[in-house]
């Protein structure tokens, strides 16, 4: 009887037990880019206030230890950071792995969950930041709740080099603080080049402290065209400007570096040079004073090829190199309006005296001239597809965004390429048919799913030829873009359908997929207040 009453004490015990314990909500496998594979094994791992955060003695592993540590705060929890050695105990951590000797690709990671916590490794500090953003994708969104997740095994690697986004600050002047959230965005999907456009016709936005007018005059422009041109076409009245002063440059390439972002600046010529020459009129063709472009379009004010201009060019690069560490420096090279080359008598005497046949050889007399000065500097320059006319410039890479015919051409002939087309990449047109509830746009249809279906590497190519694609960017120009929440709206969700294309394999991709993880992930934009289009949503 003893023994009876005993046993029914331990069973109420028992029971009165299992009722009070948590049930844990296990959250799901939600991650984009989707990684090259991944296993979902039985069991799961809770990350808890005994949880440490267990790292390799490097700056940069620290720095990604510091990044998630602020992530596990934001939901009340206060990890013990510790530098990893032979004598711990790696259970119940979350363990970040820094080995060089790893068999491991550039940016590429191993991530598991087990019993005894995360393991993220990579062979360079690069990878282990990507692994962390897919821990911080694993993390839910709300943060109250549970952090239980599946044990899982993650081999992840980029299938291109370049990951980018670009972001015109001329048409419309971004503050630097938008900036660097723009760079968070980029980080959180995997991304790692930021085109950052500098120069234009409406504004010049990078102090020069040799050339001080070009941003006392050309960063400002009298008012701005409202609304499209067209019948009635009328402007706001409202000066508009502003530039970054080279302290606010510097920070923000050490805030990118941070996030393994690589910035690369695009300081326009020949064209697209009318804010410049409104500040130094010697530099343009005619001599005159101009002002500040205030509408949109393309303007035929151009560079002269005198000697001193490309001696004010070239102490625009120095100052420009000086502040971006970048292989590449961008110098536009598109939309180059020859009109006023071919009106000028001193212009086509220097054409005759080149031994050249048109404008068109005379640009890439230009381009070719700012190459060679850039790579005595040992950098390298990119421009946009335009610069093929007349003869590619020797090490230059060309950046396709007239269709995929420019990039093609580029890597027959064995030069390096990041393809853009206007079809796919362009994030300043409607991301939806339905104009009247969409903001303003430049004009162009490209949403989300059509983002999803590029292939950067076209089928004309060979094996061979194919290696010369770096990979691809999105444009944002902001014409039509007048605020950082604006931006927000045009990049957002079609700029996670890019990370996809650039970082995971083809066979992985899959959009109805794709939609599914994007309506998880909708959950993060909306904690962080993003202004995004939302009608992608109902085509699930």
């Amino acid at each position: 009887m003893k023994n009876t009453y005993s046993y029914l004490i331990s069973l109420i015990l028992l029971l009165s037990f299992l009722s009070c314990k948590k049930e844990v909500s296990i959250n799901t496998i939600n991650i984009i880019p989707i990684p090259k594979q991944l296993k979902q094994n039985e069991g799961y791992f809770e990350i808890n206030n005994k949880t440490k955060i267990v790292y390799t003695a490097d700056n940069d592993v620290e720095r990604i230890a510091s990044f998630l540590s602020i992530d596990l705060e934001k939901r009340n929890l206060n990890p013990q950071f510790v530098t990893f050695d032979k004598n711990i105990k790696l259970k119940n951590v979350i363990y970040l792995e820094l080995n060089p000797q790893l068999d491991l690709p550039k940016e590429a990671y191993k991530l598991s969950i087990t019993n005894n916590g995360f393991h993220v490794s990579a062979s360079n500090a690069a990878g282990l930041f990507y692994g962390y953003q897919t821990i911080k994708q694993l993390l839910p969104a709300n943060y109250s709740k549970d952090l239980a997740f599946h044990h899982l095994e993650i081999e992840d690697v980029p299938r291109f080099k370049w990951r980018g986004m670009h972001l015109d600050v001329c048409r419309h002047f971004m503050p630097k603080e938008y900036v660097m959230k723009y760079i968070d965005y980029l980080a959180s999907m995997k991304m790692n080049s930021f085109h950052w456009h500098l120069t234009e016709d409406q504004g010049w936005r990078i102090e020069i402290k040799a050339y001080p007018k070009l941003t006392e005059i050309g960063a400002w422009r009298k008012e701005t065209l409202i609304g499209h041109h067209g019948k009635g076409t009328k402007f706001d009245g409202k000066k508009h400007g502003g530039f970054y002063t080279q302290e606010e440059i510097k920070e923000v390439v050490a805030y990118a570096k941070d996030r393994f972002i690589t910035i690369v600046p695009e300081i326009e010529m020949p064209g697209h040079a009318q804010a410049a020459i409104s500040a130094y009129p010697e530099l343009g063709c005619t001599g005159e004073q101009v002002d500040v472009w205030n509408t949109w379009g393309v303007s035929p004010y151009i560079y002269n090829v005198e000697d001193t201009t490309f001696e004010f060019l070239q102490t625009v690069l120095d100052e420009v190199m000086a502040l971006f560490p970048s292989e590449y420096i961008h110098i536009g090279g598109d939309e180059a309006i020859k009109k006023q080359w071919k009106s000028s008598k001193k212009i086509q005497r220097k054409i005759k005296e080149l031994g050249l046949k048109d404008e068109h050889e005379l640009q890439s007399y230009f381009i070719k001239r700012i190459e060679k000065y850039v790579n005595s500097k040992g950098r390298s320059i990119i421009g946009w597809d335009e610069i093929l006319e007349g003869g590619l410039a020797p090490n230059a890479t060309v950046m396709s965004w007239r269709g995929t015919e420019g990039g093609i051409a580029a890597s027959k002939a064995h030069h390096k390429v990041i393809m853009s087309p206007g079809t796919h990449c362009y994030f300043d047109h409607y991301q939806s048919e339905d104009r009247d509830n969409e903001p303003l746009a430049i004009g162009g249809f490209t949403d989300v799913e059509k983002v999803y279906s590029f292939e950067p590497v076209p089928e004309e190519l060979s094996k061979e030829e194919a290696k010369y694609i770096l990979g691809a960017q999105g444009n944002v120009w902001t014409e039509y873009i007048l605020t950082p929440d604006h931006v927000d709206y045009m990049i957002f969700p079609r700029m996670i359908a890019l990370s996809e294309v650039l970082w995971s394999p083809v066979e992985k991709r899959d959009y109805s997929d794709f939609l599914k993880r994007l309506n998880v992930y909708r959950e993060v934009l909306d904690r962080e207040d993003i202004h995004y289009a939302k009608h992608v949503f109902s085509e699930e």
